[in-house]
């Protein structure tokens, strides 16, 4: 078994890692092994959307074959922030200590969580940043949607006033206590806009938020969630937050 990196969980601290999935039976059975090998104390939930390829049933073998793996089935797809949600809920139920976001098609690297772990010794919330100190570190992404993202990250901020580098990555680690802090039911986003208006509600609650770096790489398996839709929403979700906070609705 792997010696916890320093930083690492301490004690009878435990992690989870909500690893949502929808048609990634080609990534499933190695990104899971991938992240428990990074700490002894961390765990996974995959929360699997009633995927048709047979990631739910993967998943279950993994389960049925380390009691660190656990899986959650729900009967169809509703969205990346639903998905999270549920899994937040069933982590929050448990005494988990950290509970983290990260994608399973690898474009987060599970090497990164030690560091993660490390960093929020110091924050209640820590998010896994492309664009930090004027450095892009994304590998393979076509430049129309790195403009894309670059811009969404310039606009939520001069929207919302939340100075984050990327506020719209979904690699990221929160305290139990954000999440107990945080009215679950009443977030609104079910796309990339979730991952700002999680943020946005933590920085609001007053807790404290800290960013790394990390490398993404684009998937090479499976196909992108991306859609029109979840930019619309993105776009509006912004001035909804921003006017939740003005009116004291958060």
């Amino acid at each position: 078994m792997k010696t916890p990196a320093r930083g690492a969980l301490r004690g009878e601290e435990r992690g989870v890692v909500i690893v949502p999935t929808y048609n990634e039976s080609e990534n499933i059975t190695r990104i899971v092994p991938r992240i428990l090998d990074q700490d002894p104390r961390l765990e996974v939930l995959v929360v699997d959307d009633n995927s048709p390829d047979g990631t739910g049933q993967l998943a279950d073998e993994l389960a049925a074959e380390n009691p660190r793996v656990h899986v959650l089935h729900r009967p169809g797809k509703e969205g990346l922030g639903r998905a999270y949600l549920a899994g937040f809920a069933w982590a929050l139920a448990r005494d988990y200590a950290y509970i983290f976001e990260m994608d399973a098609d690898f474009s987060h690297d599970p090497a990164h969580l030690p560091e993660f772990l490390a960093a929020v010794r110091d924050a209640d919330l820590v998010l896994g940043s492309r664009y930090r100190d004027g450095k892009v570190t994304v590998v393979n992404w076509p430049m129309a949607r790195l403009m894309l993202s670059y811009g969404a990250n310039i606009y939520a901020r001069a929207v919302t006033g939340l100075r984050l580098g990327d506020g719209t990555g979904g690699f990221k680690c929160f305290r139990r206590e954000v999440l107990q802090g945080i009215p679950l039911d009443q977030v609104k986003s079910n796309g990339y806009a979730f991952q700002i208006e999680m943020s946005f509600r933590a920085w609001k609650k007053g807790f404290r938020i800290a960013e790394i770096p990390i490398v993404f790489h684009d998937r090479t398996e499976g196909e992108s969630k991306m859609s029109k839709g979840i930019v619309r929403e993105a776009i509006w979700m912004v001035w909804r937050l921003r006017w939740w906070a003005i009116t004291g609705r958060l």
